[in-house]
């Protein structure tokens, strides 16, 4: 959290108020900070949120801004419960900072295996001879449909071979399409950890998917 700086404007009921209002929201958030002094912006005090990387640097994302400028300048009120006409304080607010900052730090944190909800591919269809192409086909289709984010594998390569690469790509779920599974009309996930959950119907997969993604998992 950065307090006021040398060259600020506004005046010290406005600073109080504010820089109490944001110690407050993360003392109610049970937040741990430091607190950075004379490091805010001249317009008002701030915090900011960094997050380390691989290397345990600290990167600058999401912040929160109280601004006094801004109002001032654009003449901006409003009327308070006096009946009077007051002057607001502007908010700035940045969830993720810069998107590419964000994403290199995310993509570090999670080593490539990121949670199902945010995988750019969800699962995996792996088909064992080419005779089992049709039947992944249809599942792959009803995976899009539900909306799920799914990849097939067709290749005319060893299955060993195209389970070690799903595996590589740190993919949720793998799905690997048999003459069992061709047979009885269903799907057996493997997790990208290595359990297998056993044979279900194509639906049961996609309620377990959307669940788990309602759920941020």
């Amino acid at each position: 959290m950065s307090t006021r700086p040398g060259n600020s404007i506004g005046t010290d009921e406005d600073w109080d108020l504010a820089t109490s209002a944001l110690e407050n929201a993360l003392k109610d958030n049970a937040m741990s900070y430091e607190i950075n002094e004379g490091d805010g912006a001249f317009y008002g005090p701030k915090i900011d949120f960094k997050l380390k990387d691989a290397l345990k640097r600290k990167w600058q994302c999401a912040t929160i801004q109280c601004d006094f400028t801004l109002p001032e300048r654009f003449d901006l009120t409003y009327v308070g419960a006096d009946g009077e006409k007051h002057r607001p304080v502007m908010l700035h607010r940045v969830i993720l900072g810069a998107i590419e900052r964000f994403m290199g730090i995310l993509i570090e944190h999670y080593g490539g295996a990121f949670p199902l909800w945010l995988s750019p591919v969800q699962a995996v269809l792996v088909t064992v001879t080419d005779r089992h192409i049709p039947y992944g086909e249809t599942v792959c289709s009803q995976l899009l449909e539900a909306g799920i984010r799914v990849e097939s594998d067709f290749r005319n390569e060893k299955l060993g071979y195209k389970i070690r690469e799903a595996q590589t790509q740190k993919i949720p779920y793998m799905l690997v399409i048999g003459d069992k599974e061709m047979a009885s009309g269903q799907v057996a996930p493997r997790e990208r950890g290595g359990d297998n959950l056993g044979a279900m119907p194509v639906s049961s997969f996609i309620e377990l998917v959307q669940d788990r993604c309602r759920r941020y998992l």
